[in-house]
């Protein structure tokens, strides 16, 4: 393992220079101290800050994924931020560039938090998985996103309970259902239970709050759909921004937030 100190730009070239050498026949370089494989906890250096957890994570093999990733995709954020957002797993860009919600997913979740008042730079964002996990269709060229399996959200959960309990949020934000039911319990349902805030089960957050995660609305079949998940998107965010104002009794980081956008109606439904 790189030492603790090391900086995440630095782990981050070394990693490509490895991959550049892997492409032109060169061995991957074998890690001396750990076996691959078994349960993340054992790649977390105790007492570790966020920072050097990041460090650490570069050259986790608790699971197979980071054969498949470019690289581990740590979180971002202040380290006391108030609210901590939780995907899924790095996406396609995300992958390439090393950092978490920087694609289309993340400029949607960036304008939905900027209409509910609050500042994307305050804001932790993490994943519940840090490798991208995908596959290739036939002859294409591009990397088609597979969800995780239970095995490789167990093997990566130590890195979010770490992340949680360096940065202790207010409120965590689950996008989406594989982070919402690995925090939550398989039991949750988003679509039922979206945009309203409970009581953390984390001992290190004070509340939770699902939502769905804003690929699923890029995803949307027409116009009209997406409009209304866009508007229902935005409206659980300015929930995160209601519910930090009223727990605390102060603004903080919040500004005040225009209205709350409202869906679209339903079409009625043809007559036969």
């Amino acid at each position: 393992m790189a030492p603790i100190g090391t900086s995440l730009a630095a782990l981050r070239g070394d990693m490509a220079a490895r991959r550049e050498g892997s492409a032109s026949g060169a061995k991957r370089p074998a890690r001396a101290t750990r076996a691959d494989g078994g349960a993340a906890a054992e790649w977390i250096p105790a007492g570790a800050s966020l920072a050097a957890l990041g460090a650490a994570a570069m050259g986790c093999r608790a699971c197979h994924l980071w054969t498949l990733g470019t690289q581990t995709v740590f979180g971002e954020g202040p380290a006391r931020a108030r609210v901590m957002m939780v995907g899924e797993q790095p996406g396609d860009q995300e992958d390439r560039e090393g950092a978490p919600f920087v694609g289309p997913s993340g400029a949607l979740l960036a304008e939905g938090l900027a209409a509910a008042g609050l500042d994307r730079a305050s804001i932790y964002v993490t994943n519940v998985v840090k490798h991208f996990k995908w596959e290739r269709v036939g002859r294409s060229p591009r990397r088609i996103h597979k969800k995780p399996n239970a095995a490789e959200i167990r093997a990566c959960r130590p890195w979010l309970d770490a992340e949680i309990d360096r940065v202790r949020p207010s409120m965590i934000v689950c996008l989406g259902a594989t982070a919402a039911q690995a925090l939550l319990g398989r039991s949750f349902r988003v679509t039922g239970q979206r945009g309203i805030p409970l009581p953390s089960p984390i001992p290190a957050a004070r509340a939770v709050m699902a939502t769905v995660h804003p690929s699923a609305v890029l995803r949307a079949p027409d116009a009209a759909t997406r409009e209304r998940a866009r508007a229902e998107f935005f409206a659980d965010l300015h929930a995160v921004a209601d519910h930090l104002r009223t727990a605390d009794g102060e603004s903080g980081g919040v500004r005040a937030p225009g209205p709350a956008p409202t869906a679209p109606p339903r079409p009625a439904p043809r007559s036969a």
